[in-house]
């Protein structure tokens, strides 16, 4: 549990910084096989999977009026609370995050411009599994709502053809009138092909297992993903100063979104100061593990979780950007500071009182993030996601005289004399 490496050469990261990976060929070919039905089939394979995989004899597909309506009175009125504040917080975060198109006179009579518009009908997918994430409706309905899509279409499995009400209350909350009562490579593929009642999506966003990632995967050559999100991740930051309480309960806190979650703790100071943090991290995470419910989860999560520790700043910092964690938690003395040296994370928590769990619920900032290392290239969800940005132009007869000239001469240097004769007619 938790092994304890100091100083680690650069070429012995490569091995301690690797993701839990497993043989997934059985999973991608059960996956195809149901994307395959699903788009030969339509509503009668979303039907038969829902019983077989969700033990739900459904008489409808979607979540009905009343099933929306009596949500609310199904929750308590604190977590009805709970679900307000966090849905506020993230619509303010994404409603700033608005862009606003440019407009850019590159020479005289020469106008460029880009103007925005939303992805209509996008379709999101929210797990529904041994802990049902109402928190990522709001992450992914709200910043679509604040985008201004239309037709936006919500799919998560109904467990003996039940949807948990809190997912219900988030969706409304969120402004999702349209719940698909289906899971897994079934629904991905329902967006991705549609069916007799689904119409096909034109962008599929969420998380989830290894067989929605595999199904957005195949989904891909047909429909835009938002990205491939594989197990969850979090890396610590931390050094002598750092509480170890506070870095155990983060380390569980990511171990206990499933077994092939991964924590890591990256230590900055010398040995006997790591070996000293170490002890008594490990100690607390022991100590929890043996109250907390989801501990099955956590331990075999764990064993491929570890304790890195640098005598230097700068190593520590290559360790964290060669890593790419879709979770940074800077817990550090001078968190700013290293903060300015980031730059591959999926979202950063700074100081002591910022654990991953606000940014999972209720700070405002999204939670559904790049993982596996795609924070080197990625960002996570956020209004972006859900637009289109469209470029314009517009030349006046003086701008197509000016701009003539070059244009013609590199398109028959290209050998493109159709491209060339099309500004020659317009300026002859």
């Amino acid at each position: 549990m938790l092994d304890f490496h100091f100083n680690p050469t650069r070429g012995m990261l490569d091995n301690l910084l690797k993701r839990n990976s497993e043989n997934d060929d059985a999973i991608r070919e059960s996956v195809h096989e149901i994307m395959e039905d699903v788009r030969e089939r339509g509503d009668a394979a979303l039907y038969d999977y829902a019983l077989r995989f969700d033990s739900s004899e459904l008489s409808s597909l979607f979540v009905s009026e009343d099933e929306l309506c009596q949500a609310e009175s199904l929750i308590s009125p604190v977590l009805k609370s709970a679900i307000d504040t966090a849905a506020a917080n993230i619509r303010a975060f994404h409603e700033a995050q608005l862009p606003h198109g440019e407009c850019v006179e590159t020479m005289d009579g020469v106008t460029c411009s880009r103007i925005i518009r939303p992805i209509s009908k996008p379709g999101l997918y929210v797990p529904g599994g041994s802990a049902p994430l109402f928190s990522t409706v709001l992450m992914l309905a709200i910043p679509a709502s604040v985008a201004g899509c239309e037709d936006i279409m919500l799919a998560t499995p109904a467990k003996n053809g039940v949807i948990s009400p809190a997912i219900l209350y988030a969706a409304r909350k969120a402004g999702v009138e349209r719940i698909l009562k289906v899971g897994g490579a079934q629904a991905i593929a329902a967006f991705a092909y549609g069916t007799e009642s689904v119409e096909k999506r034109n962008k599929i966003f969420g998380p989830g297992n290894r067989y929605v990632s595999f199904a957005k995967m195949e989904a891909s050559r047909t429909v835009s993903i938002d990205m491939l999100a594989g197990p969850s991740e979090v890396m610590v930051l931390s050094d002598k100063d750092s509480n170890p309480l506070f870095i155990a309960t983060d380390l569980l806190s990511q171990a206990e979104h499933g077994p092939d979650s991964q924590a890591i703790m990256v230590f900055i100071g010398s040995k006997e100061d790591a070996e000293r943090k170490r002890d008594a991290v490990v100690r607390d995470v022991k100590r929890l593990l043996e109250s907390l419910p989801r501990s099955e989860f956590m331990r075999k999560s764990l064993e491929h979780s570890r304790i890195l520790a640098f005598s230097t700043e700068d190593d520590a910092i290559y360790a964290v950007n060669e890593y790419a964690p879709e979770h940074l938690i800077i817990n550090t003395s001078e968190p700013e500071r290293l903060l300015e040296k980031v730059e591959c994370a999926g979202s950063v928590f700074l100081g002591p009182y910022s654990p991953e769990s606000a940014g999972d619920y209720a700070s405002g900032t999204n939670h559904t993030l790049p993982t596996s290392g795609f924070a080197k290239s990625s960002s996570g969800v956020s209004v972006d996601s859900f637009i289109k940005k469209i470029t314009v132009q517009r030349l006046s007869r003086e701008g197509a005289i000016g701009i003539s000239q070059t244009v013609m001469e590199m398109a028959e240097a290209e050998s493109l004399y159709a491209h060339r004769e099309a500004m020659r007619v317009r300026t002859c």
